[in-house]
């Protein structure tokens, strides 16, 4: 099976440095390409992907800024490969990655599947906060794609498979960011093809991101849900309203404390000890620990409030998404 690595990127030449320089000490012994998408970007890599030419088989265009769904799409149309891996310009491969993936898809053979992410111990603090907060089971991560016993599972852009034949099938990914990637594969069950977890391919994803950023970020993905509800009604689930829920019995539980009940906000605090103590534990930093309560508060409250937004705007006013949300749209 020839593989064909595909990679946005827009204006980080740091991080596709980072991203091919792990690629160099891949242990995997076939040949692959890898097919990389300037988005549009002020800042180019082309000098950077210039100095690994001699070392890996790289492509590289550049092309007006539509989005990474579109670019993604551009370069599997060129890419020569009957699998496409598709990665985030923010990810570091782990040596042994293709080598598993190359694995599983022998012993189990999938049209597109998705791998989790891990934290280096070189990221920052705030960095491990935000991954523990993104993949943890105490808060979202198994619902978003950490774990595929919840639901059946959705890849994330970030690390996904897909085979040729899914991607020319599907027309790949649509103009909606974020959300192209649910969106993807559930277009994909509908055709008949299956998704599938590959636990051990994790790739380490380095997001570039502070507290505001990851708001934003966040708060986006909950607006993404509603709208990704009303094109797919069938695949709707209560758990993708649990942030929503959550917030608002947060602030429930406040309120509750006019009427001196206090019990359910002690079990909030509870759940943030629970947190603390977790994450503290997991990556042996109690600053970590504490940081974490913050990332997730930050996540369940940019999530929960978007996602009431857009169940507000699209689902109980009927107005088009477009309209609604045009920031989460790219005209291609």
């Amino acid at each position: 099976m020839y593989f064909s690595l595909i990679i946005p990127v827009f204006n980080r030449p740091d991080e596709i440095n980072e991203l091919l320089e792990s690629l160099t000490k891949s242990d995997f012994k076939e040949e692959f390409e890898i097919v990389i998408v300037e988005d549009g970007s002020t800042l180019p890599c082309e000098n950077v992907v210039e100095l690994y030419k001699s070392k890996l088989n790289i492509s590289y265009y550049l092309k007006y800024n539509s989005g990474p769904g579109d670019s993604r799409n551009f370069a599997m149309n060129l890419a020569k490969g009957d699998f496409f891996l598709i990665f985030d310009s923010d990810c570091i491969i782990p040596s042994g990655y293709l080598s598993e993936v190359s694995k599983q898809l022998k012993l189990q053979y999938v049209d597109c599947f998705g791998g989790p992410d891990k934290a280096l111990p070189t990221f920052s603090n705030i960095q491990k906060a935000i991954n523990f907060s993104m993949t943890s089971f105490l808060t979202t991560g198994g619902i978003r794609g950490g774990s595929e016993k919840i639901d059946r599972f959705q890849p994330r852009s970030f690390n996904m498979g897909l085979s040729k034949k899914a991607f020319q099938a599907s027309g790949g990914f649509g103009n909606i960011h974020p959300g192209e990637d649910p969106d993807l594969s559930i277009r994909l069950w509908n055709l008949g093809f299956e998704t599938k977890l590959f636990p051990n391919a994790f790739v380490y994803h380095k997001r570039r991101i502070d507290w505001d950023k990851f708001y934003i970020q966040v708060n986006k993905f909950g607006k993404a849900r509603p709208i990704l509800n009303s094109w797919y009604p069938e695949h709707n689930k209560l758990t993708y309203f649990f942030p929503s829920f959550f917030i608002l019995g947060f602030f429930a539980s406040i309120v509750l404390l006019i009427f001196s009940q206090d019990l359910p906000l002690k079990l909030y605090f509870l759940y943030f000890f629970i947190l603390f103590i977790v994450a503290s534990i997991q990556n042996k930093n109690p600053l970590i620990g504490f940081l974490a309560v913050r990332a997730t508060w930050k996540q369940f409250l940019g999530y929960g409030l978007g996602f009431l937004e857009s169940f507000f705007k699209v689902i109980l006013l009927k107005q088009k998404p477009e309209v609604a949300f045009p920031e989460l749209f790219f005209k291609v």
